[in-house]
């Protein structure tokens, strides 16, 4: 009897092991990978992405700010950047800059309709975000911020597996009902083996504009309590101010108006954190 002959692996797989490749090669130009997460929606996950970048970048970092929120890609319009993305002489995708210091992926960045709906199921958008990574020029960065969809579906699970050392930042509100969604967050990461680097609890009371009496509208503390109970870094509070919102909608830079407001000092915190963070890890090793 004739012995059947093997054959080799197919084009896609070769695809898959040579896109594998630049991957690697691109990520090994990054030194820290961060992933903002959330349990649940309508927590500030996506300005807290934004904020982080704008201030990391401001302290002299060089930062990317990838946004793999498909099918809610809101970080071009938050951060008032207009046009598609041009593509290099290599045939890569150069990310949009914001500053000298900050460059921005989108999948809006891509459609010449942005109101047009997304519709991918899972396998394709696990294509997207590998080509956001192999096919984006993002050359070195100091920080890659990565902006995931509430919950723990395709595209945080694409990036946890792609970035095998990317961490997690998690953004909840302090009331109870964020705080559930948020513990199974935090239990995906724990699953994937993927590092959470801290919480941050947003939206962590109002100053009234009149009587400067501050009222915690969404309670107080359980962002803190949570990460106490489930044994993980808490980063800080940031405070509500309806100005980011309206800075928000008019892609206008919230930190750069108003630079000695609360929200931006507690920004500034968070980020004097994770850069200490990362000379304590650097020095450790």
């Amino acid at each position: 009897m004739s012995k059947t002959k093997k054959s080799g692996p197919s084009v896609s797989e070769r695809d898959m092991a040579a896109q594998d490749r630049v991957i690697k090669e691109s990520l090994a130009l990054i030194k820290h990978k961060f992933l903002v997460m959330s349990g649940k929606g309508g927590v500030g996950k996506t300005s807290v992405s934004a904020n982080l970048a704008i201030a990391l970048s401001k302290k002299g970092a060089r930062v990317g700010l990838m946004d793999v929120d498909l099918h809610g890609p809101d970080i071009p319009r938050m951060l008032g950047l207009k046009g598609l993305l041009e593509v290099s002489a290599d045939k890569r995708m150069i990310p949009k800059p914001y500053s000298d210091n900050l460059k921005v992926v989108s999948i809006e960045s891509l459609t010449q309709d942005k109101d047009e709906a997304v519709i991918w199921r899972g396998p394709l958008k696990l294509h997207v975000i590998r080509q956001f990574i192999s096919d984006a020029h993002w050359g070195k960065l100091d920080y890659l911020i990565l902006d995931s969809p509430p919950g723990t579906g395709d595209e945080p699970l694409t990036v946890a597996q792609t970035i095998p050392d990317a961490r997690a930042i998690i953004v909840t509100l302090p009331q109870e009902l964020s705080l559930g969604d948020v513990r199974k967050s935090i239990n995906f990461c724990k699953t994937l083996k993927m590092e959470v680097f801290g919480l941050i609890e947003n939206m962590s009371g109002f100053v009234c504009p009149h009587c400067g009496k501050s009222i915690d509208l969404f309670g107080t503390g359980g962002g803190f309590r949570t990460a106490l109970a489930m044994n993980i870094p808490f980063l800080g509070r940031i405070p509500m101010d309806p100005k980011m919102v309206q800075c928000a909608d008019a892609g206008e830079s919230y930190m750069e108006k108003y630079p000695d407001s609360e929200v931006t000092k507690a920004y500034n915190q968070i980020v004097e954190k994770i850069m200490e963070g990362e000379q304590v890890k650097a020095a450790v090793a």
